[in-house]
């Protein structure tokens, strides 16, 4: 890799590989709708722009080898024509837009998501197929992008997906806030039983793994068409993960839990109510998020660890440490 683009490059796990990039000394463009003075600071060439902009794209990849695409609209609710024009058509663009510069390496940041079918998943591999019917659009539109991502492998453009499972860490916007303000506001409920097992990904670990993809890539090439799960190496039980967090930031525990037939109810209720009246704001209960917190979703990285050479950087312990420390200076 000599000059990188990274899509969506100043969120959480595209700002983690653009650091990682500038470490190896590599050119880092970082593509984005924001100004990123702190990554600017150490050496990224910030740029304006969106992955809906075809026309933007052909200027800014031009002399770029490798593209990391980042960006995507995330979440659980929204509107499906955002959902299609980010992901999905976004995605198109930048693939379209790599083969017009001549871009060598495409790497897609995907999810697990793509593969969950309202079951239990216990050490689920890539064999596993996309579902027919979908339970929120983001998982909808990142199936569709990451078919699109895979199927463009080919002599001139070598492409591969990245699966990361419920990325966290010092920096993180979403995930570890929103268990924290929930947890303080004691608005946190258990749903089931508490004994589903999840995968976790330490941030600094998935950003390793886009990076021993692009290595792929640029070298023997195996990793083409491929999509890859990653994760922490071992699933965790969700629950007890969440109390030894609550417990080192001396966040009350949870202690209130529901069956996972009415969450999944409420959130079907909660689903019309906020469509009929056209409420944009999430609502606290989805059907795909009571699947989320009641079923098991832990799959195995044997692809990785023999195509990528992927292995863990830091453990659960040592990224409970750093996280907890991170907070604990913010605060």
């Amino acid at each position: 890799m000599r000059k990188v683009l990274v899509t969506g490059g100043g969120g959480f796990v595209g700002s983690t590989i653009v650091r990682q990039l500038l470490a190896r000394d590599v050119e880092c463009l970082v593509l984005g709708r924001n100004d990123y003075p702190s990554l600017a600071a150490e050496g990224a060439i910030c740029l304006r722009g969106d992955i809906r902009d075809r026309a933007g794209l052909d200027h800014h990849l031009q002399g770029v080898d490798t593209v990391f695409h980042v960006a995507a609209l995330a979440g659980i609710w929204g509107r499906w024509q955002d959902y299609e024009a980010i992901n999905v058509q976004g995605t198109d663009n930048v693939i379209e837009a790599c083969r017009a510069q001549g871009v060598r390496q495409l790497i897609y940041t995907s999810t697990p998501s793509v593969v969950f079918d309202r079951h239990d998943i216990c050490e689920g591999n890539e064999s596993l197929p996309y579902p027919h019917t979908f339970l929120c659009h983001y998982a909808r539109s990142k199936v569709m992008a990451e078919r699109s991502v895979l199927a463009a492998a080919d002599d001139q453009l070598l492409t591969c997906a990245i699966r990361p499972h419920l990325v966290w860490g010092p920096g993180d916007p979403h995930l570890i806030p929103r268990l924290m303000e929930r947890g303080r506001a004691r608005q946190l409920v258990r749903i089931g039983r508490g004994l589903n097992m999840v995968d976790i990904s330490y941030v600094d670990n998935v950003a390793h793994a886009h990076l021993l993809a692009a290595d792929n890539l640029a070298g023997i090439g195996t990793a083409a068409g491929k999509a890859y799960f990653i994760s922490q190496g071992e699933p965790v039980n969700l629950w007890d993960w969440i109390g030894i967090l609550f417990q080192r930031l001396d966040i009350p525990p949870v202690n209130r839990s529901i069956p996972f037939p009415l969450a999944y109810m409420a959130g079907s209720a909660l689903e019309w109510y906020y469509r009929k009246r056209k409420i944009l704001d999430e609502p606290r209960m989805t059907r795909f998020l009571a699947m989320q917190l009641a079923h098991s979703h832990w799959f195995s990285t044997k692809r990785a660890q023999a195509d990528l050479g992927y292995r863990p950087l830091i453990s659960n312990e040592e990224g409970m440490d750093l996280l907890i420390r991170s907070i604990r200076l913010r605060d």
